[in-house]
C-alpha cells in the first residue's frame, strides 16, 4: 500500500483534499447538536430528574441571568434611580428577536429575586434556542444592552451558558498556537522546511476530517460539547507524532543510501506498522471508557477514537504520497550535499543520545533511585484528589460570568448558585418535610413550589457553595437521615447533586477501568515482545506516570498553585470525568513510547542475545525521536490552556505533565535503568506460554546495517551436516516438532545472494516448526539480509522463496545461540553457503 500511495501520490492527495472539503461542507451546513448528558441510571439524582421532567416539561431555550448590584450613594435596587436604568434595558432585551421571556424582580410575585439587604437583584432571560444555538451577535447585543445601564454605584453583570460563549477565544486559537509551537520544534529537529511541514499537514488533515465527522455524528448520537476539544487535542498530538516517527525513519533511510521510494516503503513497513499498533492501542484504551457505563463518555469515545483513526489513516496513506512529492527534498540542502559528498551515514548512533545511553548503563541504580524520588514527590498531591465539577465560579475574575456568580453568592448566599431540588412524588404532604429541611444544619433556606402533576419540588439553598465539601455532606445528610426520618418518598436532585453522583459513580468504577486498561496493555506487550517482565514494567510505569500527572493536576487546579500565572481562573475540584479520559489517553500515549523504545531493544536482543547492548542501543537510537515527539505533544497540549474551557485546560495541563514525565523521566531514565538492573530476566518467558501465544510483529525483523560478530553452532561451508535438503515445501509437514523446550528465544540470520553473488532483496524467508506451524516470516531487505525469530533451541524448517526461482526448504537445528546462514539462490534451487 505504501508503494502504491507513493507512486499514485496525486490521486491520494486529491482524495484526501476532497474528503476534507466534503466533510467540511456537510458539517457546516448541518451545524452542531452537542449535548451534555450527565444523568446516571440507578442514582437518586436521576430519579429526581425524571420526576421533574414529567411534572415540569422544560423549555428548549437556554436561561441566563442579569445581575445588578448598587453601592454607595446609589441606594437600594428598588430606588427609582436604579429602576429607571434597569427596567428600560430589560424591556429592550425582551423585545429582541430570539429572546423568549424576561422575568424581572420588580413584579411583586418575583420579590425573592431581590436580596435581603436590597442591594442585589437579578432577572432571568430565556432564549428561544439552546445555548450552543443562540447566535453570538444576539448574546453580545444582550450583554451590551444590559451593561449599558451601568453608572457609578451600579454594577451589571451577566451569567449563563449562552453568555459564556462570547467569552471564549476565537475557535481554533489553541490549535493554531499548538501547531505553531510544534512547527518550531520540528524545524529544529529536521532542519528542513519541507520535512517540518509533513507532520503538520498530516495532522491537520486527520484532525480536520475528524472534527467535521464529529459535527455530523452529533446529530445522531449524544456528543458532549467538550468532545471535539478533546478530539482535536489528542488528534493533533498523535497525528504529528506518528508522522514524525515515519518521516524520521524515512530520512534516516535516505541518509544511509536508500533510494527515496525504497526508503519510504521501508519506513512505512517498519515505523508505519508500529504506528498502526500504537494507534490501535490508543483507540482500544479510549474504548475502555465504555467500561464505565457513563453515557456522557460515549460521545467522548466516538469523537476521540474517530479522530485518532483518521490521523493514523493519514499517516499511512497521505504521508507516503507527500513523501513521493518531495523526493530527496525531505532532507535539507546541507544534508543532501553531505550525502552526495561524503556518502551514506554510518549505522551506529552517536551524539548526546548515545552518551546518555552509556551513562544510564554505567549508573543504573542511582538513576533509577533519583527518577523514583522525583515521581514520588510529584505524586504526593494525588492523595488529596477530590472529584467534582467546575462552574462559572471557576472562570477568570475579569469575565462577566464570574462577576455575576460572585454577586449572586454575595447577595443571596454562596449556595444560591447551586440549589438542590428535593422532589416528592405522589402528592404527599410536604409541610413537615420542609420544616425539617429548614432546621437541618447547612441549609440556608427551603421552600416548596406549588404541586404539579402530583409532584412537589422543594427548593433547598445550601449555606455553602456548590463545590464545597459541606454541600456534599448536606446532600448525604438529606438522603440518609432527613428524608428517611420524615417517612416520605423523596429524591434529591439538581445540578449539584447530579455532579456529586457522577463523581461518586466515577470513583467507584475507576478501579475496574484502570484494571481493564492495564490488563489490556500487559496482554498486548506480552504478545508483541514475548516477555513477562517487559509488560509488567510497562504497567508499573503507567501507574507511576498516572499518579505523578494527577499530582500535578491537583496542585495546579485544586490547590491553585500557578492558576493566576496561567490565567485559568479559580481553583476547584477536578472534573469528575477527567481521570477516565486522561487515563485512557495516558495509557495510549505511554504504550506508543514503550513500543517505539522496547521494539528497538527487542530487535537488538534477538540479534545479539546481549541485554546490556540491547538496552543501550535501543535507548540511543530512539530517545531523541521520543523526546522530540514528547516535546511536540507538550506544546500542543499546553496550548489548550488558551481554549477558554476549564475542562480543556485541565486535560491540556494534565496530559502535558504526563507526557513530559513519561518521556523525559520514565522512558529515557527509569525504564532503561530498570532493564539494565534486571538483565536477561527482561526477556524471560516460560516455554509452555511461548507455544500458546499468537505471534504479533510490531515491526518486521531487520538485520542491522554493517557487520556484527556472532558466534553460532554452524560455521561450515556448503550444507550443514544436520541439514537435510528437501525438494518442495509440501514436505514441510512431514515430521513432528522437535524443539527442546529449554533455553530462551534466539534467531537465524544471514544474507541471501544470487548465483552471481548479488544481494537478493524481496525474497521470502519462513521459519516453520517440524509440525508445520509458521513461526516467523520476513522479507529480505536491499542488502539481501534477513533475520527470523526462533522461539527456543530445537529443530526447524527454513523455507526460502523468490520470484522466478524455485522454492526450497531445509531442516535446521538451532542451539543456544544465534545461527548464521547465508543462502545462495539459483534457478536450480537453494544452497546454504556459510
Amino acid at each position: 500500500m505504501a508503494r502504491w500511495c507513493y507512486r499514485h501520490r496525486l490521486v491520494v492527495l486529491v482524495l484526501w483534499v476532497g474528503a476534507l472539503f466534503g466533510l467540511g461542507a456537510a458539517g457546516t451546513s448541518a451545524g452542531t447538536d452537542y449535548s451534555n448528558v450527565f444523568s446516571l441510571p440507578d442514582t437518586d439524582s436521576k430519579q429526581a430528574y425524571d420526576l421533574m421532567t414529567k411534572a415540569f416539561p422544560r423549555s428548549s431555550g437556554d436561561t441566563d441571568t442579569v445581575v445588578w448590584r448598587s453601592s454607595g450613594d446609589a441606594g437600594p435596587v428598588t430606588d427609582t434611580a436604579v429602576r429607571s436604568r434597569i427596567e428600560p434595558a430589560l424591556k429592550e432585551i425582551a423585545g429582541m428577536r430570539g429572546v423568549g421571556e424576561v422575568v424581572g424582580p420588580y413584579d411583586a410575585k418575583n420579590a425573592t429575586q431581590i436580596s435581603r439587604d436590597g442591594r442585589t437583584a437579578f432577572a432571568q432571560i430565556t432564549f428561544t434556542d439552546r445555548a450552543n444555538e443562540v447566535p453570538k451577535d444576539l448574546v453580545q447585543k444582550v450583554v451590551d444592552t444590559a451593561q449599558g445601564a451601568e453608572r457609578d454605584g451600579l454594577q451589571v453583570e451577566l451569567g449563563g451558558q449562552a453568555i459564556t460563549r462570547i467569552q471564549e477565544p476565537p475557535t481554533g486559537v489553541s490549535e493554531v498556537v499548538g501547531i505553531a509551537a510544534a512547527a518550531v520544534v520540528l524545524f529544529l529537529a529536521f532542519g528542513s522546511l519541507f520535512a517540518m511541514l509533513l507532520p503538520i499537514v498530516v495532522a491537520i488533515m486527520g484532525v480536520g476530517s475528524g472534527m467535521m465527522a464529529t459535527m455530523l455524528l452529533s446529530h445522531v448520537t449524544n456528543v458532549p460539547e467538550v468532545a471535539p476539544l478533546l478530539g482535536s487535542l489528542i488528534g493533533l498530538g498523535v497525528g504529528i507524532d506518528y508522522a514524525l516517527f515515519i518521516v524520521t525513519r524515512h530520512r534516516r533511510g535516505i541518509q544511509r543510501g536508500l533510494e527515496p521510494e525504497e526508503s519510504a516503503v521501508r519506513a512505512l513497513n517498519t515505523s508505519g506498522r508500529a504506528v498502526l499498533f500504537a494507534g490501535g492501542t490508543v483507540c482500544i484504551a479510549l474504548a475502555g471508557m465504555l467500561v464505565m457505563n457513563l453515557r456522557f463518555l460515549d460521545g467522548v469515545v466516538i469523537a476521540t477514537s474517530l479522530t485518532v483513526v483518521l490521523s493514523v489513516l493519514a499517516a499511512v496513506t497521505l504521508l507516503p504520497a507527500l513523501l513521493g512529492l518531495l523526493g530527496p527534498r525531505v532532507l535539507s540542502r546541507k544534508q543532501r550535499r553531505k550525502l552526495a559528498g561524503a556518502g551514506p551515514d554510518p549505522a551506529e548512533a552517536s551524539g548526546p543520545a548515545a552518551r546518555w545511553s552509556a551513562y544510564v548503563q554505567e549508573r543504573p541504580r542511582s538513576i533509577a533511585a533519583m527518577a523514583l524520588v522525583v515521581m514520588a514527590v510529584l505524586a504526593l498531591p494525588v492523595l488529596s484528589l477530590r472529584l467534582g465539577a467546575t462552574d462559572q465560579g471557576n472562570n477568570q475574575e475579569s469575565t462577566t460570568t464570574r462577576q455575576a456568580y460572585d454577586l449572586l453568592a454575595e447577595g443571596f448566599g454562596p449556595g444560591f448558585n447551586g440549589p438542590l431540588q428535593v422532589v416528592v412524588p405522589g402528592g404527599a404532604d410536604t409541610t413537615e418535610l420542609v420544616r425539617t429541611i429548614r432546621a437541618t444544619d447547612g441549609v440556608a433556606q427551603a421552600a416548596a413550589a406549588p404541586p404539579a402533576g402530583g409532584i412537589t419540588v422543594i427548593q433547598v439553598v445550601p449555606k455553602t457553595s456548590p463545590q464545597s465539601v459541606g454541600t456534599d455532606r448536606l446532600i448525604d445528610r438529606l438522603r440518609d437521615d432527613v428524608i428517611p426520618e420524615a417517612g416520605v418518598e423523596a429524591h434529591v436532585g439538581g445540578v449539584t447533586a447530579v455532579f456529586k453522583d457522577f463523581a461518586s459513580v466515577t470513583g467507584d468504577r475507576l478501579p475496574y477501568f484502570v484494571g481493564a486498561i492495564i490488563g489490556l496493555g500487559f496482554l498486548l506487550l506480552l504478545i508483541a515482545f514475548r516477555s513477562l517482565v517487559v509488560p509488567l514494567t510497562a504497567a508499573l510505569m503507567n501507574l507511576i506516570a498516572a499518579a505523578a500527572s494527577f499530582g500535578v493536576l491537583v496542585a495546579v487546579f485544586q490547590w491553585g498553585w500557578g492558576t493566576e500565572f496561567l490565567g485559568i481562573g479559580k481553583e476547584g475540584p477536578i472534573t469528575a470525568f477527567l481521570p477516565v479520559i486522561m487515563l485512557s489517553l495516558l495509557f495510549g500515549l505511554s504504550m506508543d513510547y514503550q513500543v517505539f523504545l522496547v521494539s528497538r531493544m527487542h530487535e537488538e536482543w534477538v540479534h545479539t542475545g546481549d541485554n546490556a547492548r540491547a538496552v543501550r542501543v535501543g535507548l540511543a537510537e530512539t530517545s531523541r525521536v521520543i523526546n522530540c515527539a514528547a516535546l511536540i505533544m507538550i506544546c500542543v497540549f499546553s496550548a489548550f490552556v488558551l481554549s477558554g474551557d476549564m475542562e480543556g485546560a485541565m486535560a491540556g495541563i494534565g496530559l502535558a505533565a504526563a507526557v513530559a514525565l513519561d518521556a523525559f523521566i520514565l522512558r529515557t531514565a527509569l525504564v532503561p535503568a530498570a532493564m539494565h538492573l534486571l538483565g536477561r530476566s527482561n526477556w524471560w518467558l516460560p516455554g509452555w506460554l511461548e507455544g500458546r501465544l499468537p505471534h504479533l510483529a510490531v515491526e518486521p525483523a531487520e538485520s542491522p546495517t554493517g557487520p556484527t560478530k556472532i558466534t553460532g553452532p554452524n560455521k561450515n561451508t556448503g550444507f550443514d551436516k544436520n541439514t537435510e535438503h528437501i525438494e518442495t515445501t509440501e514436505h514441510i509437514k512431514a515430521a513432528e516438532p522437535e524443539t527442546s523446550g529449554t533455553g530462551g528465544a534466539t534467531v537465524i540470520h544471514g544474507f541471501l545472494r544470487t548465483a552471481d553473488g548479488d544481494p537478493l532483496a524481496g525474497a521470502s524467508v519462513t521459519l516453520v516448526s517440524r509440525g508445520g506451524r509458521q513461526l516467523d516470516r520476513v522479507t529480505s531487505i536491499a542488502d539481501g539480509s534477513y533475520i527470523v525469530s526462533v522461539p527456543a533451541p530445537g529443530a526447524y524448517i527454513l523455507a526460502v522463496t523468490a520470484r522466478g526461482l524455485a522454492s526450497r526448504a531445509h531442516h535446521v537445528t538451532v542451539g543456544g545461540g544465534p545461527l548464521v546462514y547465508d543462502v545462495e539462490l539459483s534457478d536450480d534451487g537453494a544452497g546454504l553457503v556459510n
